[in-house]
């Protein structure tokens, strides 16, 4: 697939550019809004892309990817101009880009919309959201119970363990709270270090700051900043502890340096309400929940590093998520409860 850029008001409408003639419902194409740290980023949207990419395909759909050097200053544009080019569903990857698409859908009625990590009420939006908390809860309990082991090489005894995010926000911090939730359970005298990379395409970034939490004390570090995450999986592989993967499975970026990956299946959500869109079922009006239930959230099959991590742990690490499955265990939800004290 090519992929069509939105640089600017000079630019000419996005429908001129790809010279789309009107179209039936049925045929209308669809388009994926790339979110911030683009494609290439080897985490959240190179994943939803792979989902949009196989929905295409399979419903015979056309299916493009539109991309912004500066997808947060121009959502209303970015969102006006995919419209106006005729597409009959448009899947928006981008966080900020949930209020504009409230007036913007409003001005097109006939648009399928779709804004993932939140909720809009419209007509013709669908809202996916991922219980990212329930996956990085048990990221956390992995954590911090190995982060004690000294039998574990390049595990030291401080019970210290660090997460990145990529901004200071209730869709980031949805992950770090439930981290935080279940370390603390698995360990109540674990420290947690919490610090924010305000950028999600900067791997330079994220290198800096994960080698100064390895310098702290903390021998693990859980990266929820995209593509700025890639630096903190290099810190790790080069200082010799681990990082935590996230969104897509990243253990294979540095085989044995990735403790395991909180897999968040973007993949999976955007090619069902793809398909639901051929079908003529789309969601609209409705939210569509993904969790551990649903095989939404989960950690990665850990290939390169289950044979380093006693078994005894790995046991514990499945109870916990076993009590999140029978509801035993419910997992706090930033979006839907505030923030616990632990998080203020």
């Amino acid at each position: 697939m090519k992929t069509y850029w939105i640089q600017g008001a000079a630019t000419l409408a996005l429908a001129s550019a790809l010279g789309m003639a009107a179209a039936t419902a049925a045929d209308k194409p669809a388009a994926l809004i790339i979110a911030q740290g683009g494609l290439g980023d080897q985490s959240y949207n190179d994943l939803a892309f792979s989902g949009f990419e196989k929905a295409a395909k399979e419903t015979g759909i056309e299916g493009k990817p539109v991309e912004s050097k500066d997808v947060v200053a121009q959502a209303t544009e970015i969102l006006r101009r995919a419209s106006d080019a005729d597409f009959g569903l448009i899947i928006d990857l981008e966080y900020s880009h949930g209020e504009p698409m409230l007036e913007v859908a409003k001005d097109y009625p006939d648009t399928k919309y779709v804004i993932l990590n939140q909720v809009r009420e419209g007509a013709n939006i669908a809202s996916i959201l991922f219980q990212e908390q329930e996956g990085s809860y048990l990221a956390g309990t992995l954590a911090a119970l190995v982060t004690t082991d000294t039998s574990i090489k390049g595990i030291n005894a401080e019970p210290i363990i660090g997460v990145i995010g990529g901004t200071k926000s209730a869709g980031i911090d949805k992950f770090i709270a439930g981290y935080i939730e279940g370390a603390k359970a698995a360990n109540p005298d674990v420290q947690v270090k919490v610090a924010y990379s305000n950028n999600f395409g900067d791997p330079a970034i994220g290198l800096q700051m994960a080698k100064a939490m390895f310098e702290e004390g903390a021998d693990i570090v859980y990266q929820v900043a995209g593509g700025t995450g890639m630096g903190v999986i290099q810190a790790a592989k080069e200082t010799g502890h681990y990082a935590i993967g996230v969104d897509t499975d990243q253990d294979g970026i540095a085989p044995g340096s990735v403790l395991t990956s909180m897999v968040k299946r973007t993949d999976v959500a955007v090619e069902s309400v793809f398909e639901d869109y051929a079908a003529d079922k789309f969601p609209a009006g409705q939210t569509v929940t993904f969790g551990l239930k649903e095989n939404g959230v989960g950690l990665s099959e850990m290939k390169h590093s289950k044979d380093l991590i006693p078994a005894a742990i790995l046991e514990k690490v499945e109870t916990a998520k076993q009590d999140i499955l029978s509801g035993k265990i419910k997992v706090w939800n930033v979006v839907d409860q505030g923030y616990p004290d632990y998080l203020k």
